[in-house]
C-alpha cells in the first residue's frame, strides 16, 4: 500500500511511522487514519517487526488533532462513508486493543486533542523538551471522545484529569513527566535516537514474553484482581509453549546472549 499521510521507516526490528501533513500540523482525518490504522495493523502481524514508533513530522506538531478545516469543506456524505470504512478495516488506532506489540509515542511537537488521545493509546511516551498537550474539544463544539475522558481519569487523580478535560489546561513536557504519562522528556534533536534506544532496551527481552505482558496488563485492567491472577490470557498460553520460552533459561546457564525468534 502507498501511503500519502504518513511515513513508514522500518530498521531491523523497529517499524517508524511518522504523521506527514506538516502543512495543517499534521492535523487528523479519517484518510490518515486508515494508513496509520493500515501500517498498525501489518506492524501486528510481521513476524519480523517487534517494537513501533509512532511520530510527527516537523517540529511544530506530533499532532494539532482532528482537522477541523477538513470536516468543514467535506460533505456529510463522504465524512459518514470515511468513517464507516474506518471502522470497518478496524483502523482507529485508539480502539485498536488487538495491538500486542509495544508502541512508542515521539512527540516532537504540541500535541493536542486527537493527537494527544493517539500519544495516551500508545504504551511509552517520550517528549521532546518544547512538547504541550492540551484537550481542547469544549472551545471547538467537541469532546474528546477518542480515548482522551476515560484514558486520563483512569491514567491520573480524578481531579487533576477533569482540570485538563474541562478548562482545556495545557500541560508541558516537564508536567507530563511529573503527572506520570510522560515517561522521559529530551531535546529534540535527540528525540528519535532516545526513542529507539528504549526499543532496543524492549528488544532485549523476547518479543513473545513482551507481547504477553502487554496483553496481560490491558486485558487485566478490565478485571478483578482475583480475576486477573486466575484467567487465562491467550498468548501466555503460546508462551509457555514456545521456542523462546525454552531459549531463555538455555542462554542463560549457557551464559550467552539469547536469540529470540518471537515463536
Amino acid at each position: 500500500m502507498e501511503y500519502k499521510f504518513i511515513k513508514v521507516e522500518k530498521k531491523e526490528h523497529i517499524t517508524i511511522v511518522t504523521l506527514n501533513r506538516p502543512e495543517v500540523l499534521n492535523a487528523i482525518h479519517p484518510y490518515i487514519s486508515l494508513e496509520l490504522g493500515h501500517v498498525i495493523n501489518e506492524f501486528e502481524v510481521e513476524t519480523n517487526a517487534w517494537v513501533a514508533i509512532i511520530t510527527g513530522a516537523g517540529e511544530k506538531a506530533f499532532s494539532a488533532g482532528f482537522d477541523l478545516k477538513w470536516a468543514a469543506a467535506t460533505s456529510v456524505e463522504e465524512q459518514r462513508t470515511a468513517y464507516e470504512e474506518v471502522r470497518k478495516q478496524n483502523a482507529s488506532l485508539i480502539r485498536n486493543f488487538k495491538i500486542t506489540k509495544p508502541l512508542i509515542a515521539a512527540i516532537n511537537g504540541l500535541a493536542y486533542g486527537a493527537g494527544f488521545e493517539l500519544a495516551l493509546s500508545c504504551d511509552l511516551i517520550i517528549a521532546a523538551n518544547h512538547v504541550t498537550f492540551c484537550l481542547p474539544e469544549p472551545v471547538v463544539g467537541r469532546i474528546p471522545s477518542g480515548g482522551g475522558i476515560h484514558r486520563l481519569v483512569r491514567y491520573l487523580p480524578y481531579h487533576l484529569a477533569m482540570e485538563i478535560l474541562l478548562t482545556r489546561k495545557r500541560i508541558t513536557a516537564q508536567e507530563g513527566l511529573q503527572y506520570g504519562f510522560v515517561n522521559q522528556v529530551v531535546p529534540f534533536n535527540q528525540l528519535i535516537d532516545e526513542a529507539e534506544k528504549i526499543a532496543n532496551l524492549i528488544m532485549e527481552g523476547s518479543p513473545l514474553a513482551i507481547r504477553t505482558i502487554k496483553q496481560m496488563a490491558i486485558e487485566g485492567l478490565q478485571m478483578s484482581l482475583k480475576e486477573a491472577l486466575f484467567a487465562s490470557f491467550p498468548l501466555y498460553t503460546k508462551f509457555l509453549q514456545s521456542y523462546d520460552f525454552r531459549e531463555g533459561p538455555k542462554a542463560f546457564s549457557e551464559k550467552r546472549k539469547p536469540v529470540w525468534k518471537g515463536e
